[in-house]
């Protein structure tokens, strides 16, 4: 049975043999799920031939380690294959915006909820897509998204654990990221430092900072510059193999 929350979105067009997955974590502070940042996107990956599962994840009043339990157990479900559709089991990867990209970088970054049944490799993405993330707790954060997860006053360490720049390593997994220079709502230091530390970790990463555009715009249609990240992403997402092929299309077809 798949975990409560999490629909799939089939990859088209129908290419032979099992093809890469993304689960779509939308944003909302850790209060709500942004229906923009959900189902629209899982279409773009379908277009792209890549499965796409959205997860609807536990939200305010929940708290940690909710949300990272929903996440962790829809990625061992794509894994395990149980939901019938033909996925590669090595290529599973995660994208999120805002608050979900906050929950998509701490499943990048093997953040633990203290279950040892979800605290395991495979609950770990192959790659991340992080859309304005919120990828730290300490450090010009969105302080909405702390209270809904974590209540008033948390403690340092738990802060430091969630913050995704501060727990890279050689082993995490590659990411493209984009947000805008003016996001006054998540600042744009959140992708910077989440790069850097990529980058000093030795780990492959694609950045993009677009001078102009509010937070949550989703898949950004009809922005100038924003706009843009889709098509940069797909073309990331080709080169890593992910993604069908002409070749593949016109097999398909």
């Amino acid at each position: 049975m798949a975990p409560r929350g999490l629909t799939a979105v089939h990859a088209r067009p129908d290419a032979a043999g099992a093809r890469p997955a993304i689960l779509v974590l939308p944003g909302g502070g850790y209060a709500r799920q942004a229906d923009h940042e959900a189902e629209p996107v899982a279409d773009w990956l379908a277009s792209l031939g890549i499965h796409a599962f959205v997860l609807r994840y536990r939200v305010a009043p929940d708290r940690h380690p909710g949300p990272l339990e929903d996440a962790k157990e829809a990625m061992l479900h794509i894994r395990e294959g149980r939901h019938g559709l033909p996925v590669d089991t090595q290529r599973v990867g995660v994208l999120g915006f805002s608050a979900g990209g906050h929950l998509a970088a701490t499943l990048s970054t093997a953040a633990a909820t203290g279950n040892q049944d979800l605290d395991v490799p495979a609950a770990v993405p192959d790659l991340s897509v992080l859309c304005y993330p919120v990828a730290s707790l300490t450090h010009e954060t969105h302080q909405g998204s702390v209270a809904n997860l974590l209540g008033d006053a948390p403690p340092s360490a738990l802060l430091t654990a969630l913050s995704a720049e501060l727990n890279v390593t050689p082993g995490t997994p590659p990411a493209f990221l984009w947000h805008t220079a003016d996001d006054d709502a998540v600042p744009v230091s959140n992708s910077l430092n989440y790069a850097r530390a990529l980058f000093a970790a030795g780990v492959p990463a694609e950045l993009h900072v677009f001078p102009e555009g509010r937070h949550g715009l989703g898949l950004a249609e009809g922005e100038p510059g924003p706009r843009q990240w889709t098509s940069l992403c797909a073309a990331w997402l080709q080169r890593a193999g992910w993604t069908v092929s002409p070749a593949e299309t016109a097999t398909a077809g």
